[in-house]
């Protein structure tokens, strides 16, 4: 399969449904991000849910992404990532999960795929970075601070698993714009809401 991009010694591809339980082997064997996220390991059912999720009725978007990365001579999955073009409106990139194998945290692997992920977004024509981190989880909120992701409302109550997390909102201009910029464009993520 022809990757999308590379980054360093690894390499992005598009991952289809048929991707679903190579998908599925990669969550069940690094359940950390479930138990601290959902308080359970993933479900069986959890790389479908993956490729089926879609953003609540009224959230307007283009198109959805499920990525793989891999060693660039390798098939074994060293990571993903769940992404939304165009989420509320043009330019607007949604990460919803970016994950890399638990062995590999910390090494700087996550860093590498996570810049060239972005490089890509903005080929694509993303102007902005959005996702939402779990409060509590500290690897990951530092990780996307040392990206350049700030915080722009919480959201308190959302159930995930056994569960019910609060969760950061987090925002990063990737081109010539500012996070006022990106507030005036999706008012839902204002800190009071308007």
């Amino acid at each position: 399969m022809e990757p999308l991009f590379v980054a360093g010694a690894w390499r992005c591809v598009e991952l289809r449904e048929a991707d679903a339980p190579a998908l599925q082997r990669f969550y069940e064997d690094n359940p950390a991000y479930s138990q601290m996220v959902e308080g359970m390991p993933p479900p069986a059912g959890s790389a479908q849910e993956t490729f089926d999720a879609r953003p609540p009725a009224g959230w307007p978007y283009g198109r959805k992404w499920v990525l793989g990365f891999a060693e660039d001579d390798g098939e074994s999955m060293i990571g993903m990532a769940d992404l939304l073009s165009d989420l509320f409106t043009e330019g607007v990139w949604h990460v919803g999960l970016f994950m890399v194998a638990t062995p590999l945290q910390g090494s700087g692997v996550a860093s590498a795929l996570y810049e060239g992920l972005e490089t890509w977004m903005i080929g694509r024509g993303a102007v902005f970075g959005r996702l939402g981190v779990v409060i509590g989880n500290t690897r990951a909120e530092r990780f996307w601070e040392r990206c350049g992701y700030r915080e722009v409302r919480r959201r308190e109550g959302i159930p995930m698993g056994r569960r019910v997390n609060d969760i950061r909102v987090m925002v990063k201009p990737l081109a010539e714009a500012s996070i006022s910029d990106y507030l005036a464009l999706v008012a839902r993520d204002r800190m009071d809401g308007t």
